[in-house]
């Protein structure tokens, strides 16, 4: 079983939502700006990712710089930056029951199918 978490108004998410149409690909799609993630998903996430949590951070965004673009901050205050500001968090991300892959950029979700 595969979860794809998904961002509508994102361009890379919407083609690598497309991607897994054409596979042909059964998932549940989490839009993770209406339902995010709780700590111990987003910790479990990471480890299948096998990524710290700064690689999953998009530092572009509004929020980080508003909130933490000069702080140091620890892999779990990270975690809890992304639960409360969700856009923080890189997308597309599809996972299976064992691994996780980034789709930056989407053709990357083809190292999971």
């Amino acid at each position: 079983m595969y979860t794809y978490y998904h961002n509508p108004r994102c361009q890379k998410s919407r083609e690598g939502l497309a991607l897994l149409e054409e596979a042909g690909l059964s998932y549940t799609l989490r839009k993770y700006l209406e339902e995010p993630l709780t700590q111990a998903e987003l910790e479990a996430l990471l480890a299948k990712l096998e990524l710290p949590a700064e690689s999953l951070i998009r530092k572009n965004e509004k929020d980080w710089k508003a909130h933490f673009k000069e702080k140091e901050l620890s892999e779990e205050e990270l975690i809890l930056a992304m639960i409360e500001y969700p856009k923080l968090m890189q997308r597309p991300i599809l996972e299976s029951d064992k691994s996780a892959v980034l789709g930056r950029p989407p053709e990357k979700l083809q190292e999971l199918l």
